[in-house]
């Protein structure tokens, strides 16, 4: 499948390109750094996290909102960027989302309060946003359905995933090191670097049928009834359930929400064309994306707070602990990547989503004194292993039947499913298990034994509600329908479903 070049405008001349532009595996090369800059701003405050909040002053109620500030702009703004990349061209998007994403991670790092920060993170999100979608579509543009692109999605869909662990990694590292506001800081030259030399790598593409407009309605009003959900669940940790502020921000998440779906059926350029959903793999696909992210993004915010406020690990001791974590979702990726091109997905996915329950489950149970090689080494192994496994086919999944005319939409979809569904689980698991330590705290009266294992306990639940989040994408996984081998239909490469 060649990628479609963008003709210069009249009077201007186009843009610089060396001999190696257009060359696949460079061009593979280069998204998947912009790529894994996003994957890994996703999860590398979550050893930041205590450190943060003795510098900032933050309550740990409102610590989740580091997190999903990032994840809810980002899942919020994913389908427009998407179809603005495919209509002023994928890679004048891609270097305007990583300037954007370079300079909001300058805001993150002399951030000098928790509402600045969270500001900037949630600019990062909007630059990350536009690096995605464009990053993804210029991958499925580049390669040919069928293994050649299954194998690029391979390492696209790997990367999400260990850019994940490798966040926490070296969230520790700089934490310890130079300080927290570091993991902000390294951004700032790489994205600027990447902005500079992209005209010079990778070639301008669009799509043949662009939108004469664009569904900007659309993108604010869901990013805002996201937005607005997850500080809604937050709040209810303070102010309860049947508090007037609760009800009255859920009834207007709700009316938000519905608002977005009366403007996408009416608009001209719908940001979600809703009959896109009746590709029934794309579907469920996307669905379990955000149960498996939801899980995802759940065991690292805890597993990180476990590790150092139950097990008393250092910031570079709960980093470096991940490490063998990372290793197994590399593997799993890679598994599964070669499994992908020899036997349908489903399975495959399956499969992956099984072992990744097993392993939340054995979270669930880590012994308030455990030791790392005995209890948090065996189910971070198995729980890796599962999401590597289960990166993958779900990508691949998510492109099924789409048509090359559709590339950035579908790709736009699962990051916005991934992000929204990695931000929506931690608020949900946050909320649930935090409204219960105020209780617990007063029960423990004091004894520091008593308070540890009430704190234990807390995050022991918050594992089996991320155990719950995969139990329930393996039944969505299941509707799944079988892929057969690549056929051609009116000249456009498509995947059939049984």
């Amino acid at each position: 499948m060649s990628i479609t070049e963008a003709q210069p405008r009249s009077g201007t001349a186009s843009p610089p390109r060396s001999r190696a532009a257009g060359h696949p595996g460079l061009i593979l090369a280069f998204l998947c750094v912009a790529g894994f800059m996003t994957f890994l701003d996703v999860s590398i405050v979550n050893v930041a996290l205590p450190s943060i909040e003795r510098d900032l002053g933050v309550s740990e109620s409102y610590l989740q909102y580091i997190v999903t500030a990032y994840g809810t702009v980002l899942g919020g703004f994913l389908l427009l960027s998407g179809r603005l990349a495919d209509t002023f061209g994928r890679r004048r998007i891609l270097r305007a989302g990583l300037i954007v994403f370079a300079a909001a991670s300058l805001l993150a790092g002399v951030a000098q309060g928790s509402t600045m920060l969270i500001a900037a993170r949630g600019l990062q999100g909007l630059g990350a946003a536009f690096i995605a979608p464009a990053a993804l579509s210029l991958l499925t543009n580049t390669f040919a359905e069928g293994p050649e692109r299954n194998r690029a999605l391979g390492i696209w869909g790997g990367l999400s995933g260990i850019a994940s662990v490798a966040g926490v990694v070296l969230g520790g590292l700089f934490t310890e090191g130079p300080g927290w506001r570091w993991i902000f800081f390294i951004n700032v030259p790489i994205g600027l670097a990447a902005a500079a030399i992209a005209p010079f790598v990778v070639p301008e593409s669009r799509a043949e049928k662009r939108p004469r407009a664009f569904d900007t309605a659309g993108a604010v009003v869901l990013t805002a009834g996201l937005m607005l959900l997850i500080y809604t669940l937050g709040q209810t940790v303070d102010v309860g359930w049947t508090s007037a502020r609760t009800i009255g921000g859920l009834v207007v998440t709700g009316v938000l929400l519905a608002a977005f779906l009366v403007i996408e059926r009416r608009a001209e350029s719908p940001l979600i064309p809703l009959g896109i959903f009746r590709l029934r793999a794309l579907r469920a696909a996307n669905i379990t994306a955000v149960l498996l992210f939801g899980t995802l993004v759940t065991l690292f915010f805890f597993a990180s707070l476990f590790m150092q406020q139950v097990l008393d690990y250092s910031p570079i001791r709960t980093g470096l602990a991940y490490v063998p974590l990372a290793i197994i979702v590399s593997v799993g990726a890679g598994i599964s990547s070669k499994l992908v091109t020899k036997m349908a997905a489903k399975p495959v996915l399956i499969t992956g989503i099984v072992i990744t329950v097993a392993g939340m489950l054995m979270l669930w149970r880590l012994p308030v004194h455990g030791g790392y090689v005995s209890d948090v080494l065996p189910a971070f192994l198995l729980a890796g292993l599962g999401l590597g496994m289960s990166f993958v086919p779900l990508q691949v999944a998510a492109f099924a039947g789409v048509r090359k005319t559709e590339s950035g939409l579908a790709a736009g979809l699962i990051n916005t499913s991934q992000e929204a569904g990695g931000a929506l689980g931690v608020a949900i698991a946050a909320t649930i298990v935090f409204s219960r330590v105020p209780a617990l705290t007063k029960a423990a009266h004091g004894d520091p034994a008593l308070v540890l294992a009430a704190r234990a306990s807390v995050f022991h639940e918050a594992f089996l509600i991320a155990a719950c989040f995969a139990t329930v994408g393996v039944l969505v996984a299941l509707s799944l329908p079988r892929l057969r081998a690549p056929e051609h239909a009116n000249g456009e490469s498509v995947v059939p479903v049984a």
